[in-house]
Formats: structure tokens, C-alpha cells, sequence
């Protein structure tokens, strides 16, 4: 391919939001560069961006087949793009590329109590869904941190979790079907609106975590639950990982279902203390919150209690009421934003490990921590082994940010060695490419290549992530 003049590039940049013009308004085709540095990237530190040619906003689902159908004839790159909430860097620019943002398709399109299902666009606000469904006594599990801002076609790109999963499930637990529009423009409708349904291949579950590499997700129907009882909470500390990772193993063999089992190690505690002055006990090496939903929670909580002080914990407080339980979970949903406080920026890791190796885990980070003479702090969601070790360090020292990195590098690799995914719960992106190619071994990675052609012959749809 020959070298195409700076000239030449911007004939083709005008050639293509004439072209996207023709088929969205003005409005909805943006190319003021302030505005497209302002869309180049989601959340994640070191993942590079590139510089679009124009971010465009969609309102429907034919204004999304013009912008592929427009992208497929001229070559151009799509990038997919929610809330930017993501950790992974799977929604950032690439050079020359379109983005894609599905936040103005934002409309619940129906909510049916009977069959237990809403039908959405992928641009509304988690939290926006689970309050309106909650007005028909009904529930929308999968609650991310971020399921305030975070959208629900973002959370399918990446099959997000949160801190129900224990007993909810994850995302894709929930998608019962889907509306997508492929590379070329044209609209595919897979899955059901049954509570059943097994006719062909599983097409629903490939696009689920996907990250907008194999389809542009337009429409979603998602199952829903009746709304659960309020949860009753309990903070248990713990002089050591070892301990508090005998106490998830205890209470999960005993066949206990908590609503929420969450840890956070003693770096996170402190953070939330600094942060939000909760007084949370800052002599504790671990404080695991466990809560139940369930018909008689204060019986299900004193059993656990029980169990983590068989595990070694030195103190069991239960909430006295719903509100003080409120207050556990917000001190849980506080530790991001208080690790990022503490130096200004974080790199979050997203490693899942078997539960019985959890503490193996929290004690190897703590050693990467101290041999990188950094902060880490771990927050976890311990009934599925699900851990979000975050780096905190300085952007503007060059050599912190090596040593963050490093750390980072190290903790996949102990996930790895300890029988683990590299992410459970935050997607590929940028960031674990590489590390996602260890994970799979070579006939994986051949495989999903192979998927990702099938889907994208021309290779346009979020180049460069995920494979």
C-alpha cells in the first residue's frame, strides 16, 4: 500500500463524514478535536489511543447499520462504545477510526412482569434499569460498581459482573436475546424471549463479552428476578489472608448463599477510612462483608458468623438494621475511587482465582507490592474468586509508573500459576492482550481468530483488542 499524503488523508476523512452525514444529522456526526480527544479512551492507564476521525452518536437502529454499512464500503475502522467506564482500554480510539457511541439508544422498550423480561437499547444507565423494573417488583442482578454510570450494552460487551454474582450470576446469565448489527450493515436477531430455548448454535452467549469485536449489539432482552428481600450485612475481621480465605472456604462447603461476600484487605480499608472517614477497623489484615437476602437473614448471618470465628476471625459485627447494612456495602463501593485518591491514579487488575487459593492471592500481591515499593490494594469479590488488586502510583514519576506496570505484569502471571482467568469480569481490551494469548495457548487463540473472521472478514470492528 502506498503512502497516503497528509492531504490525501483528510480527502478521505471529508469523503467519510460526507458519507455518515447522509444518513444521521449534523448533530449527530462529530469531529471537533477537543470533542473526539474527549471519547478517545475509557478508564484504563497505560492503554494507548489513537485519534479518530469522527465520533458519532446514533439514535436508532437503522442510523447504526448506515454508520457500518458506511464503514464496511471505505475501510474504516469502529470502535464500539458505551459509558467508557471500562478498565480495559477496549473502547479507545484507534487512528482514523469511527466511534461508535451508543449512549443516546437509551430507551427501556418493555417491561414484562409476567415472562420476566425487559427489552432495552443498549445505551441505558445500569442502575436506570434495575430502578425501573424494581417499580414492578422485579430485579435486574448484575450491579457493577460502576452500574450508575455503566451501560447495559457495555456491560454485554464485556460480560460484566458485580457484587451479587455470588448468588445472581453474571451478565450473561441474563441476556436471553439479541439484536446486533454486523460489520456489513446487516441486522442479526439471536436468542428468545422464552424462559427456555435451545434451537441452534448459541449465538447469543458468543456476543456476550465479546467487546464489540464480532457485532454492534442494538437491542437486548434480559432476564429479570423478583425483587429480593433487603440484605442484613456482617463485617468480619481477620489477622491474615490465610484466615479470611478459610472463612470463604467454610462458609461456601457449608453450602451457604450469600447475597454478597466481599473482602477487602487492609490497604483498601484504609483507603475507604481516608476517603469517607467511616471508621472502618484499621487493625484488620482483611475485612470480609458477607450478606444474605434470604427469609430469616439474621439466622443465615449468625451461622456464618460462626463460621468465620471457627476460621480465626478476631471480631464478627452484624448490622444492627438494613440502613447500617447500606452502610457496609457503600464502604465496599467506595474502595476504587478511595485507592485512585490516594496518588491520583490506579491501574486496576481483574484476576479470578479457584476460592480455596484466594488467600495464596492476597499474600503474593502484598509481596509484588512490597518488592515494587508501591501500594496495592485488593478488594475481591470472595465468593467467586474474583479480585481487583489496584495499583496506586504516581503518573508524573516515570519510574513508578515501570514499577506499576511490572506489578501489574506480575500479578496476571500469579493469577495464572494459581489456576486462574486473567480477567473475570472487566474484558481484554488493550490491556491483556498478550496475557489473554498465554491463557488460551496457540489452538485457542486460533480458534477465536477464526470466529472473529466469520464475524468481520475486513477486520474493521474494535481492531487491535481483545485478539
Amino acid at each position: 500500500m502506498g503512502f497516503c499524503p497528509p492531504s490525501c488523508q483528510a480527502a478521505g476523512m471529508s469523503t467519510l463524514v460526507a458519507r455518515l452525514r447522509e444518513g444521521l444529522p449534523a448533530s449527530a456526526v462529530l469531529t471537533d478535536s477537543d470533542v473526539l480527544a474527549s471519547y478517545a479512551h475509557d478508564m484504563a492507564s497505560f492503554c494507548p489511543a489513537g485519534r479518530a476521525a469522527a465520533v458519532v452518536l446514533p439514535r436508532s437502529v437503522e442510523q447504526v447499520q448506515h454508520v457500518l454499512r458506511t464503514a464496511s464500503e471505505l475501510r474504516v475502522p469502529v470502535v464500539p462504545q458505551g459509558a467508557r467506564t471500562g478498565l480495559s482500554g477496549g473502547a479507545n480510539a484507534v487512528d482514523g477510526c469511527v466511534l461508535l457511541s451508543l449512549v443516546r439508544m437509551d430507551r427501556i422498550l418493555e417491561i414484562d412482569p409476567v415472562n420476566r423480561f425487559a427489552v432495552v437499547e443498549p445505551g441505558v444507565v445500569n442502575a436506570d434499569l434495575s430502578k425501573a423494573v424494581a417499580a414492578h417488583g422485579l430485579a435486574y442482578p448484575p450491579d457493577p460498581s460502576s452500574w450508575e454510570q455503566c451501560t447495559i450494552g457495555g456491560n454485554i460487551g464485556t460480560g460484566s459482573g458485580g457484587l451479587c454474582c455470588v448468588k445472581y450470576g453474571v451478565t450473561a446469565e441474563y441476556v436471553l436475546g439479541l439484536d446486533v448489527v454486523l460489520a456489513d450493515g446487516r441486522l442479526l436477531s439471536c436468542g428468545r424471549r422464552t424462559a427456555k430455548g435451545v434451537a441452534g448454535y448459541d449465538l447469543t452467549r458468543l456476543f456476550v463479552g465479546s467487546e464489540g469485536t464480532l457485532g454492534v449489539v442494538v437491542k437486548a432482552v434480559l432476564a429479570l428476578k423478583p425483587a429480593p428481600a433487603p440484605q442484613l450485612a456482617l463485617a468480619a475481621e481477620f489477622g491474615s489472608s490465610a484466615a479470611a480465605g478459610e472463612a470463604v472456604a467454610r462458609i461456601m462447603a457449608e453450602g451457604h448463599t450469600p447475597s454478597l461476600l466481599e473482602l477487602m484487605d487492609a490497604t483498601a480499608v484504609r483507603a475507604v477510612n481516608k476517603l469517607t472517614r467511616m471508621g472502618l477497623p484499621e487493625s484488620t489484615r482483611a475485612l470480609l462483608l458477607a450478606a444474605f437476602d434470604t427469609a430469616e437473614p439474621a439466622a443465615d448471618l449468625a451461622a456464618v458468623g460462626e463460621l468465620c470465628r471457627a476460621a480465626g476471625a478476631s471480631e464478627v459485627v452484624p448490622a444492627a438494621d438494613v440502613a447500617e447494612s447500606e452502610l457496609l456495602l457503600a464502604a465496599r463501593r467506595a474502595t476504587l475511587p478511595a485507592l485512585e485518591a490516594l496518588t491520583g491514579t490506579t491501574m486496576i487488575d481483574d484476576v479470578c482465582v479457584p476460592r480455596g487459593r484466594l488467600a495464596e492471592l492476597l499474600d503474593g500481591v502484598a509481596e509484588i507490592a512490597e518488592r515494587n515499593r508501591l501500594t496495592i490494594g485488593v478488594v475481591a469479590h470472595a465468593g467467586d474468586g474474583n479480585t481487583h488488586p489496584t495499583v496506586c502510583f504516581d503518573a508524573g514519576d516515570e519510574d513508578e509508573r515501570r514499577r506499576a506496570r511490572a506489578s501489574f505484569e506480575e500479578i496476571m502471571a500469579l493469577g495464572l500459576a494459581l489456576g486462574g482467568t486473567i480477567t473475570g469480569e472487566h474484558g481484554v481490551g488493550v490491556l491483556k492482550r498478550e496475557w489473554l494469548a498465554r491463557e488460551l495457548g496457540e489452538v485457542g487463540v486460533e480458534m477465536q481468530r477464526a470466529v472473529r473472521r466469520v464475524f468481520d472478514p475486513l477486520g474493521i470492528l474494535n481492531p487491535g483488542k481483545v485478539l
